[in-house]
């Protein structure tokens, strides 16, 4: 599929943005917590390069044949802005892969590279300015409000898959999951999806400091209650050994807690919408659910004791992370993460994962995805209206939809991060010394963001080591497998809808959320319940879940 004809037309400007979106991550969504620390590592990798010197060239199964045919005569150039978490940088932009598709198709990119950290107030500058670049990567840059509010700024793909993006359709074809997830209420395509390879089924897991234990001669906690057995003694007495019993943090957080700690009361959020499925398929607001409430006072028992750091609800993520990552020695004791190695740095070693902690009804609870579907994104990519050029754009794009392209996008490039064997098989580096696999993944690709598919004859050939990076993690994630409660979907809302929730969720989050620091602070929980969940229903609770529940309903019915 040569579009040479379109060289000599203005072509299309590609800005790339992350902004704030409703899922993420390369894990799960659920806990902010984690995916924060392991994006403020990747902030301070510097580019890195291990060759790969025996690597070998064989095909990629996945790959349509006219994936190496230039898109353009001319040369032509895109400009291309992207976010990135915290001060990441562009060290991404120096993918092989990147340079060899400007090769291959004459097109050039011309990187702009923003911090997600300003994206919000600069996305709703540029949407109120109806002024959109023509074509958008990525699911952090405009999620599904900023789509249906403004619909008129981006075209409807149905037709730009059907004729010019083979491998997209090809893979739609094998995964109609691709296709459910990015049809929206109207029955238009505005965006394009993305599928991660080797994804674990289990999200944030408990994390605790196995030299910590061995130094006061403990024994791995199983339950929730020998849990706070040993958060206790680690606040007690010198866990880890440099003679201060008052430097350990056994739990600490930034402007809040994780969620996960409440893992073991059966709430887990997926999501981060605060719903939740139950066993018999029915669905429930959790912070007003019994098991919630007594989860918090869990927390404030933990609290009260000194267990929780008292900075948790005030100090930001750098304060965070200097604890978590002391020059000197290791502070914090527990916490739930996707690896040690994502939250803890240079003191990885010193922790290990837990099996999901026994709560008390007996039972184990972990938030994950048994079926694969949260790796399974939509706004990955979009085509403004003003695009001049929508077949071009469509072609350049489908060549991110094969199997080799999809995982050198997702962990780096092959020669650098992944060694391309003489079996057909690739294989993932280890990282460089002191620096976490997961770190040095965003520092070499775009990781999650963009449009990626790895079908499941080409995810055969991807060898992961088992003690390192994403193959660690799916070692890691066995221990919560049989334990993972069933995730809210990542459904699609009406245009009214989507407006109403963004004016409700804005209200009941908030209080919500001052609510629970003030129970974990200072308790009272039992004695304010009832005017808590009152106050919820004026703020408009019903009607909340009632669009959540249409929304689930419209899932379940498509699904099938």
């Amino acid at each position: 599929m040569k579009l040479g004809k379109y060289a000599n037309r203005s072509l299309l400007t590609v800005l790339l943005a992350a902004g704030v979106a409703t899922v993420p991550l390369a894990a799960c969504s659920g806990s902010s917590s984690a995916t924060t620390s392991k994006s403020t590592e990747a902030e301070t990798v510097a580019a890195t390069s291990q060759a790969a010197s025996d690597s070998q060239t064989v095909s990629d199964s996945n790959a349509s044949d006219s994936s190496n045919e230039p898109l353009s005569e001319e040369p032509v150039t895109l400009q291309i802005l992207t976010t990135r978490w915290g001060s990441m940088g562009d060290s991404f932009t120096q993918n092989q892969w990147l340079k060899d598709l400007e090769a291959s198709t004459n097109v050039t990119p011309e990187w702009q590279v923003q911090s997600l950290n300003d994206w919000g107030e600069q996305k709703s500058i540029m949407l109120a300015s109806g002024e959109l670049p023509e074509v958008i990567l990525g699911s952090q840059t405009f999620n599904d409000s900023d789509i249906l509010n403004n619909s008129e700024m981006f075209l409807d793909l149905t037709d730009l898959i059907d004729q010019h993006m083979p491998n997209l359709k090809a893979a739609m074809e094998e995964t109609p999951e691709l296709k459910q997830t990015i049809t929206f209420t109207d029955g238009k395509i505005y965006s394009l999806p993305r599928k991660l390879p080797s994804r674990p089924e289990t999200c944030n897991q408990p994390i605790i400091n196995k030299t910590w234990l061995d130094n006061l001669g403990l024994e791995e906690p199983t339950t929730i209650d020998e849990l706070t057995t040993v958060l206790k003694a680690f606040k007690e007495q010198d866990a880890n050994g440099n003679g201060d019993t008052t430097d350990e943090y056994p739990i600490s957080g930034a402007k809040g807690l994780s969620m996960d700690l409440l893992n073991p009361f059966g709430i887990t959020d997926l999501n981060g919408n605060h719903m939740m499925v139950e066993s018999d398929g029915s669905l429930v607001y959790y912070p007003t659910a019994e098991n919630y409430k007594e989860g918090l006072k869990w927390l404030n028992e933990l609290y009260q004791e000194g267990i929780i750091d008292p900075e948790s609800f005030t100090q930001d993520q750098t304060m965070l992370d200097a604890k978590r990552k002391n020059e000197s020695v290791a502070l914090v004791g527990f916490d739930y993460a996707w690896t040690p190695d994502s939250l803890f740095g240079q003191w990885s070693a010193e922790y290990e994962a837990l099996a999901p902690i026994i709560g008390p009804d007996g039972k184990q609870y972990a938030g994950g995805d048994a079926n694969g579907v949260s790796s399974i994104v939509r706004n990955e990519a979009e085509i403004t209206t003003s695009c001049q050029n929508p077949e071009l754009a469509a072609a350049w794009l489908d060549r991110f939809y094969t199997g080799e392209a999809s995982i050198q996008n997702f962990w780096g490039a092959i020669g650098t991060v992944i060694t391309q064997n003489n079996d057909g098989t690739y294989t993932l580096n280890d990282p460089p010394e002191g620096t976490s696999a997961d770190a040095w993944y965003w520092d070499q690709s775009l990781r999650d963001f963009g449009p990626k598919y790895v079908s499941s004859e080409f995810q055969e050939k991807i060898k992961l080591s088992s003690t390192s990076g994403d193959g660690l993690k799916m070692e890691l994630s066995k221990l919560g497998d049989a334990y993972i409660t069933t995730p809210f979907p990542n459904v699609i809302y009406t245009a009214e809808e989507s407006e109403q929730l963004a004016t409700l969720t804005t209200d009941i989050d908030k209080y919500v959320e001052s609510t629970r620091a003030e129970w974990v602070s200072n308790g009272g929980i039992d004695e304010g319940w009832d005017a808590y969940v009152a106050q919820l229903k004026d703020l408009g609770l019903d009607d909340m879940i009632q669009i959540y529940t249409d929304a689930y309903n419209r899932y379940i019915a498509q699904a099938k």
